[in-house]
């Protein structure tokens, strides 16, 4: 993977979709690049996959924007909402929430709705359940990863998944049964 510095190692991108309501990992996948463009329309067709249906809204960090993908999963068979920033044009005197000429339906409503408190709300939803998990997959040790190959690292990534998914079922079911 191209890394930052301008040179090449061997590394991977883990991505987790997760539930922010429950924290509960519904989707993995990993590249071998550094960046998360093109990556969210994938993930969200994994969710679809899994679980017959597409997510409501989909929240993505800055790296995750790109507007073939905001096309693509807010397409009306789809019907999802992405929340996601919104990046600082160059030209500062220019709203980065105003439509461009060149946007599309859906990525002139993705601006024009991120320019609103209740989206703002509902993103910062987004660092405090994702932003949680990725956080306790490092602090579990899932940085460094001692094999080689897009299988062998996905392999990993799904039992990091299973591994972090059980206990938030029993206390998922345990606060049902106490609501119950």
């Amino acid at each position: 993977m191209k890394m930052a510095d301008g040179g090449f190692r061997p590394a991977y991108n883990v991505q987790f979709s997760t539930d922010t309501n429950a924290q509960v990992i519904v989707g993995v996948e990993v590249a071998t690049c550094g960046s998360e463009q093109g990556q969210m329309a994938p993930l969200v067709e994994q969710i679809h996959e899994r679980y017959e249906r597409y997510p409501k809204d989909v929240r993505v960090d800055g790296g995750f924007v790109k507007h073939d993908d905001i096309d693509t999963v807010s397409a009306p068979e789809k019907d999802c909402t992405v929340y996601g920033p919104v990046r600082q044009p160059k030209d500062a005197s220019q709203d980065r929430y105003a439509p461009r000429a060149t946007d599309s339906a859906a990525v002139a409503a993705w601006r024009q709705r991120m320019a609103s408190a209740e989206a703002h709300a509902i993103y910062k939803e987004r660092a405090a359940t994702a932003g949680c998990v990725n956080a306790l997959a490092r602090n579990r040790g899932l940085r460094q990863l001692l094999v080689r190959g897009v299988a062998k690292v996905k392999a990993i990534a799904l039992g990091y998944a299973i591994a972090h998914n059980l206990p938030r079922a029993v206390s998922l079911c345990a606060a049902l049964a106490t609501h119950a």
